[in-house]
């Protein structure tokens, strides 16, 4: 987020990463060099920083090594013993700079690896037993290190099986589904098909062990390349996550691939992917981009393999580093790929998409016309993110261009205004300042502050209230930041009502990227060392509360399929608390709310007798069964059966969602002609059009842009 341009922002950087000289130092020193500049860095600049002492060394010793052992796949109680010594000694090895206790677990990690390689060859060299009643549990959280070598190994043993298992399954669910395929097919004059070679389970399990055996080797052949930097970086990052998740170390080349690790669009699909444990996992979806167009990716999804095209083999892509996913993922315009992902009900689904160019003005505000029974010509303006170009003077701007999407809407005589910023990660701060503008007269809108710093309130500086109607804001648990700052405006305004699910996000921060090649005069022989992002600044609520942790509650809740899951900021580990600050005055006189009491019983009302909403909450119950459930069973026959009452369960909430009859959208008029003079934009519209009609979530918020215009 732009807070204040990049002036603003040097002057930090002058005031605490000031270039110093240091004598030469060998290559040995850098290591220590390194964490005393990281440190430095976030002592002066951090928000909060933790004092780092004996409860500090407690909280990285705990966070590192669930990292580096998750699955609990090289450890042992008699490893952990060893490392169990510095627990309350790393803030020592942190403030005089020392790497033993981080040497010590490169060593064990190497000398599990070791012991692991023979494990999974010995174990993958026979067939399993699936007749056998036992359970594998895979949520490493949920594991205890295994006490001696023995107990290990039986961990691998019932974990490769789970592997073997769930691959032959597959297989034989693949080879049964070509046969009907088979026999339902009408050969064409001439055409001439190969019939599907059968082949018996036993034969499939060895295939099936091959194929686990050789992602394994895959996989160890990536981890015994990984080198000491690899290992340093998951080390430095341990210490700067303890102050919070999103304060981090980048290695130069991690900082190069930062687009793609934290917040960039992969080409080729148009999606955004964080690591999470030994997965990948979908964290939004690019507006306009293949993935979005095809609407079987979804934001929570887990990859686990990735195939190009049909008939390829899949590479399981399980544990692999993200940028060796992006890697596989990436590729020409009009190729395929297929992402094998695990939902959150815990299904395995194979998604094809077609690779192709993200078309950007899917990002960009657009407008709608409403009517449904009893309330006509509501406005709809929908705004995927708060986009703003800084480097070209007449840039794009979201400010500007919902301002246009208002003036047009007012043209109409709109009878309200639903702004929705569902899925919105947020962007520009000064443009959310702006546009929060629009729908009041001057006075503040958000509080940045930084560490013992006053508050500076950003305000709205325009008199002008381009809209003074009913107003409504949509928001879900994946609205962040800048969606965050504008929902909590207009809510303590009274100047709309805020509908959607439980909580927005609850990212309330801001972190900025500082060069540490900057704090280092000469010794180039060293560079680069890399970045580090430090959080710096909270965003406060004119009312003077924090959306950190908390978000956004809104006035109206909506259930959604995350209603009982754990979503958003207050799922990170170390996450920084909600906090409070005085309020500043706000007043406005545009549009004042009386009745929202009325307008929230409403809809309670309406949620209670809805079947889809009462759908939507049966399938959030499900979702949160099958979270919590990570132990399962290896014994095939069970397996298999568990599977398909699995899938059958999620089959009865795949289309929840039906064409709402009532509801009647459109095109503005003055749009109509720039979206029919382009085929790709205007076969786009439609398909958003399309979607939009089978959106309950907009049904009930028209309903209640009804009970508002009403009064």
């Amino acid at each position: 987020m732009n807070i204040k341009g990049p002036f603003f922002f040097s002057i930090l950087i002058i005031g605490v990463f000031v270039a110093s000289y240091l004598p030469n130092i060998n290559m040995e020193q850098k290591e220590s060099v390194l964490m005393q500049t990281i440190l430095g860095g976030v002592k002066q600049l951090h928000y909060s920083p933790d004092e780092i002492n004996d409860s500090f060394s407690n909280e990285v010793y705990d966070l590192y090594i669930d990292r580096i052992d998750s699955g609990r796949r090289w450890f042992t109680t008699s490893d952990l013993a060893q490392l169990e010594e510095w627990r309350s000694k790393i803030d020592d090895g942190i403030v005089n700079p020392n790497y033993d206790f981080f040497d010590l677990s490169i060593e064990l990690k190497k000398a599990g690896l070791k012991k692991a390689e023979s494990f999974y060859k010995d174990l993958l060299a026979q067939p399993f037993d699936f007749t056998k009643t036992e359970d594998v549990e895979l949520d490493g959280d949920k594991k205890e290190f295994a006490n001696n070598d023995a107990e290990l190994k039986e961990y691998w043993r019932k974990n490769l099986k789970y592997d073997v298992m769930n691959n032959l399954s597959v297989k034989l669910e693949k080879q049964e589904k070509a046969l009907k395929e088979e026999n339902s097919d009408v050969e064409e004059e001439g055409e001439k098909k190969e019939p599907v070679v059968i082949k018996s389970k036993e034969e499939l399990e060895i295939e099936a062990r091959k194929d686990v055996l050789e992602r394994y080797e895959d996989w160890f052949a990536r981890l015994n390349d990984e080198r000491r930097s690899d290992y340093l970086s998951h080390y430095l990052n341990a210490i700067t996550n303890v102050f919070d998740p999103h304060t981090s170390y980048y290695l130069p080349k991690d900082k190069e691939n930062f687009d793609i690790n934290m917040s960039g669009t992969l080409e080729g699909i148009g999606a955004r992917l964080q690591t999470q444990d030994e997965y990948t996992k979908v964290i939004s979806i690019v507006p306009g981009g293949p993935a979005w167009k095809g609407k079987e990716l979804e934001v929570e999804d887990l990859i686990m393999k990735v195939t190009q095209g049909e008939g390829a083999d899949a590479d399981d892509v399980t544990d692999w580093r993200i940028d060796d996913v992006v890697a596989k993922i990436r590729g020409k315009k009009g190729t395929d790929v297929i992402l094998t992902v695990k939902k959150v009900d815990g299904s395995i689904k194979d998604v094809k998409i077609t690779r192709d160019v993200v078309i950007l003005d899917e990002g960009y505000a657009k407008s709608a016309i409403m009517n449904y029974e009893g309330i006509e010509d509501v406005g709809y303006i929908k705004l995927p993110r708060f986009y703003a170009d800084f480097n070209r003077k007449g840039g794009k701007s979201c400010f500007v261009d919902v301002a246009k999407e208002i003036e047009k809407l007012n043209a109409r005589g709109v009878s309200g205004i639903i702004l929705d910023l569902r899925n919105n990660g947020g962007g520009s701060l000064r443009d959310v300042v702006k546009m929060s503008g629009l729908f009041i007269e001057e006075g503040p809108i958000v509080q940045v502050k930084s560490r013992d710093r006053k508050p500076e309130v950003l305000e709205d500086e325009d008199p002008r209230v381009q809209y003074d109607g009913p107003l409504i804001v949509m928001v879900n648990q994946f609205s962040a930041s800048a969606s965050e700052i504008l929902a909590a405006a207009m809510q303590d305004y009274k100047r709309a009502v805020i509908v959607g699910t439980k909580s927005t996000f609850g990212k309330g921060t801001v972190q900025r990227f500082y060069d540490l090649d900057n704090a280092i005069r000469g010794n180039d022989e060293l560079k680069p060392l890399g970045e580090v992002k430090l959080t710096i600044q909270k965003f406060y609520r004119v009312n003077g509360g924090s959306t950190q942790l908390r978000g956004v509650t809104p006035d109206i809740i909506l259930p959604d399929n995350f209603t009982y899951i754990k979503t958003g900021e207050q799922d990170h580990e170390h996450a920084m608390e909600w906090s409070e600050i005085p309020a500043v005055t706000h007043t406005q006189k545009a549009y004042k709310l009386s009745n929202l009491q009325t307008l929230k019983k409403n809809s309670e009302n309406r949620i209670a007798s809805s079947e889809v909403f009462q759908k939507v909450l049966e399938n959030a119950s499900r979702l949160k069964r099958q979270q919590d459930k990570t132990t399962y069973p290896l014994n095939f026959e069970v397996y298999q059966k568990l599977e398909k009452e699995i899938e059958e369960e999620a089959a009865q909430f795949k289309d929840i969602f039906k064409p709402i009859e009532k509801l009647k959208i459109e095109n503005l008029a003055v749009d109509l002609e720039l979206i029919k003079a382009d085929e790709s934009k205007s076969a786009r519209n439609e398909d958003w059009i399309e979607s939009l009609n089978k959106d309950s979530y907009i049904e009930e918020t028209l309903l209640i842009m009804k009970d508002m215009v009403k009064g």
